[in-house]
């Protein structure tokens, strides 16, 4: 299949194997990317499924061509959720930093639906745990105590990611089977969410939002060394956020 690239400071697997997207329309490109055991491990990543949807529409604020873009994420999480009758989805990172909020920002737009109906327990549920800055608790143990009690059959997790190209900022979609460390695009690991850990199968659906400061420099044809630390997101990253959430919800929505 493709060839490998070099170990990057990315989130993204399309990024770290070299693979041709396929397009979709002229607004949407779709990569899809196997990894096994071998491969995860030679890449720093995990084993499973990724999907990307490639999309300039949220980056360039086009947004009559984010129709298309919704279609295509829900076609594709529709492969991943397997008609799931009670999903919980999860909005990870810290709502008060902006390039971080948004897991909580697509929690406050997808349709609840658990116990609406006759007090049914099935149906779609939602949780934004924060972080343990805020809360002194870690947020993979609020979301497993929260899914021993609630017994959803699929977790989907919504995250922001980190990018090895700033191209990839608001333009790459994510989906993957394989679960997610919340920090690891940043250097700050936290527990893992993935069907080991919660007893469940896990989703995770994110975009990039920041890139290293050393990605910039490489793309100016500078050089990069080990202390470009600096983490960077746009300028107007609050109305990307918001963009970018607004699509991953009304996936997740169309796809549930």
């Amino acid at each position: 299949m493709s060839s490998f690239s070099p170990v990057l400071r990315t989130d993204l697997a399309s990024e770290a194997v070299k693979i041709k997207p396929v397009r979709l329309d002229e607004h949407v490109s779709r990569a899809d990317v196997t990894l096994d055991e071998a491969s995860a491990k030679e890449l720093g990543k995990a084993a499973g499924r990724y999907t990307t949807l490639f999309s300039r529409a949220v980056a360039r604020g086009e947004r009559e061509y984010y129709g298309r873009l919704i279609k295509a994420l829900a076609a594709a999480l529709r492969e991943f959720v397997h008609g799931a009758r009670r999903p919980m989805v999860v909005g990870l990172g810290n709502p008060a930093m902006t390039a971080d909020a948004l897991g909580s920002e697509v929690v406050k737009r997808v349709r609840v639906t658990r116990g609406m109906a006759d007090g049914s327990e099935d149906g779609v549920c939602v949780l934004s745990p924060n972080v343990m800055g805020v809360t002194g608790i870690e947020s993979f143990d609020i979301v497993r105590g929260t899914a021993e009690r609630v017994k959803p059959d699929l977790v989907i997790v919504a995250d922001s990611l980190c990018a090895a190209a700033s191209e990839r900022i608001a333009s790459a979609f994510q989906i993957t089977d394989a679960g997610i460390t919340p920090g690891s695009g940043v250097s700050n690991f936290r527990r893992r969410f993935d069907r080991a850990t919660l007893g469940t199968e896990v989703v995770s659906v994110g975009v990039p939002l920041v890139v290293y400061a050393s990605t910039l420099i490489r793309e100016a044809g500078g050089e990069w060394g080990a202390d470009g630390e600096l983490v960077v997101t746009p300028k107007d990253i609050d109305l990307i956020v918001g963009d970018c959430a607004l699509v991953i919800a009304s996936a997740i929505n169309k796809a549930l």
